[in-house]
């Protein structure tokens, strides 16, 4: 693990995205509120929070970071879902891998919950949109 003892603790703020295509079907049973699991949205969001709080258990090396906010927001855009995830903390080292962490899974959630009616969703496009703090500074996708 990295030492980052010799840092200065500075908010730090980190935005991730994931895509995930839906077959008509899905987007079907979304829009009727009728997925045979139930919630998407409330799961969905739930799992990607966890994730980020457990991203040091799930990630090599990682340190673990006192998150003071995770968000995960989710949209229905066309016939994909687009998941949203914002992570920030005080700290020595960046929030990127939280970020990530909880959009990659609330992905694979929406996968799970919805795989009963059709298997044929992709994830896509998991990607850091920016990120703020820290010795390297702001950084934006561009």
């Amino acid at each position: 693990m990295v030492d980052v003892s010799d840092k200065v603790d500075t908010a730090r703020t980190a935005i991730a995205q994931s895509l995930v295509e839906l077959t008509p079907a899905i987007v079907a049973a979304i829009t009727d509120d009728n997925l045979p699991k139930g919630d998407l949205y409330a799961t969905a969001r739930i799992a990607g929070i966890q994730a980020a709080k457990k991203c040091s258990d799930l990630i090599p090396l990682c340190h673990p970071l006192p998150l003071s906010k995770i968000t995960v927001d989710i949209e229905l855009q066309g016939n994909s879902l687009v998941i949203t995830a914002l992570c920030k903390t005080t700290g020595k080292t960046g929030v990127e891998m939280e970020a990530l962490t909880a959009a990659s899974v609330a992905a694979l959630t929406v996968y799970d919950m919805c795989k009963g009616l059709d298997k044929g969703m992709i994830i896509r496009e998991t990607k850091l949109l920016e990120k703020s703090g820290g010795k390297s500074g702001d950084w934006s996708a561009q």
